[in-house]
């Protein structure tokens, strides 16, 4: 019933001091919320964010998802949580500007070892739902605002996304996209997801059925302005996994891929990296057959000389 528990605080060492940014945070957060995290800037929702997304981990006290207490998990472990549990959407989007939109959503799919087929289907599943279906060729730079957001929210969703976290989702739109952003984020809480998001904006947590308020990195408030829903079934991707080297020889061939995308798109950087490469391999030849001439010469004239031959005998 439960997807989090979390009592702890989080400190940063600041020269000689220690700085607590997080204070004595008690939290539960129940399956199928929709909370929106309030504060003034610096007052620690981003680091709050990052501890729930299991990206940073508290200095003191415990955090556990479904019983699992995270501090116990090794860094795979913690990678395999991120990637199986939770879809991150961020306010400045963080696609990849050299691949299309399909390309985008289908990424965390590859990390997770799915089939190419069941990964490109399922992204132009959540592209469609999403009222993308006619971007899905285009790079992010051929895309607004909202629409870029509409596809991390897809790529949010690629593995499951049984919990959403949103930092700032619609600080970077208008205010009719954002509008459409809060829109389908409670859409998919309405669906069972999870939707944990922050925010400064008063108007876009009024959205959210808990507010959670932090000032200086102390909990000052944690109110419910809705009712909770009875939690209804966890919502999980639906695809195949490739066998294990198959999986590792999809990823190895998408990262080729990507790596030759990224060389066509930036042309004259390419060039002038291989320019320095080979000035650089080429200078270190020449050096190396200049040192092995000077001592073959240097050899071929001592023996011209000729040479006697000492015995000696005890």
């Amino acid at each position: 019933d439960f997807i989090a528990v979390l009592m702890f605080y989080r400190d940063y060492e600041a020269g000689d001091q220690c700085l607590t940014v997080l204070n004595d945070i008690n939290l539960i957060i129940a399956a199928g919320e929709m909370v929106a995290i309030v504060g003034a800037s610096g007052s620690g929702k981003s680091t709050l964010m990052n501890i729930i997304g299991c990206l940073d981990r508290p200095s003191r006290g415990n955090y556990r998802i479904n019983g699992q207490e995270t501090g116990e998990l090794a860094p795979d472990e913690l990678a395999y949580l991120r990637r199986e549990h939770f879809g991150f959407i961020f306010q400045r989007y963080h696609l990849l500007a050299s691949l299309t939109a399909l390309a985008n959503v289908e990424m965390p799919a590859i990390y997770a070892g799915t089939t190419s087929t069941d990964r490109q289907d399922r992204a132009q599943q959540l592209l469609d739902r999403l009222g993308m279906a006619d971007r899905i060729g285009y790079v992010p730079g051929k895309l607004s605002g909202g629409q870029q957001q509409r596809v991390s929210i897809a790529r949010a969703l690629m593995n499951g996304g049984a919990v959403i976290l949103a930092d700032e989702p619609t600080g970077a739109l208008d205010s009719t996209s954002g509008q459409e952003v809060m829109r389908i984020l409670q859409e998919l809480n309405d669906d069972g997801h999870t939707v944990i998001l922050v925010t400064h904006n008063r108007e876009v947590a009024n959205h959210a059925g808990r507010i959670i308020e932090l000032k200086d990195g102390h909990l000052v408030a944690d109110r419910r302005v809705k009712l909770l829903a009875p939690p209804g079934s966890t919502p999980t991707a639906h695809y195949t996994k490739d066998q294990p080297w198959r999986a590792h020889w999809d990823r190895f061939a998408e990262a080729f891929r990507m790596a030759l995308t990224a060389m066509a798109a930036h042309r004259m950087r390419t060039l002038l990296t291989m320019l320095g490469i080979i000035i650089g391999i080429a200078s270190v030849v020449s050096v190396v057959a200049l040192g092995e001439g000077s001592r073959q010469r240097i050899l071929k004239d001592i023996s011209s000389m000729g040479t006697n031959t000492i015995s000696i005998y005890p």
